[in-house]
């Protein structure tokens, strides 16, 4: 999970209807830091309550890697549109499901494959 447990995900319907299907399927491990994880302890509003600083799919995201001190600048897409040359992360990709819901000036702690890894979130456009 999340360090932000006093902030939660906060996920729009419409992407929470898209990305449901990923718990159903049992596409992922029921535990924690998976994308299953995230969307089961989401708050879930409509596109109107969704604040504009937080990320969903479509997202352009910008995020300081705290290990590395380096500053990563991507799109969350869906599988299928995920082009790393384009800068375009899948959702189901490590950083893509430990963003999505968190917003603006955020920090997040997530088990990616070359270890625990720290971001803050620096910028989000939607």
């Amino acid at each position: 999970m999340s360090v932000q447990i006093k902030n939660p995900v906060i996920v729009m319907e419409e992407d929470y209807q898209v990305l449901k299907g990923y718990i159903n399927a049992g596409a992922e491990r029921e535990d924690e830091m998976t994308l299953s994880s995230e969307l089961k302890r989401a708050i879930v509003v409509n596109k109107a309550a969704f604040p504009s600083h937080a990320i969903r799919l479509g997202s352009r995201v910008s995020v300081l890697d705290l290990t590395t001190n380096k500053v990563v600048e991507f799109t969350l897409v869906m599988p299928a549109d995920a082009n790393m040359q384009r800068n375009k992360v899948s959702i189901l990709t490590p950083i893509g499901a430990a963003l999505i819901g968190f917003r603006k000036g955020e920090e997040v702690q997530w088990q990616v494959p070359g270890g625990l890894k720290r971001f803050r979130i620096l910028d989000v456009a939607n």
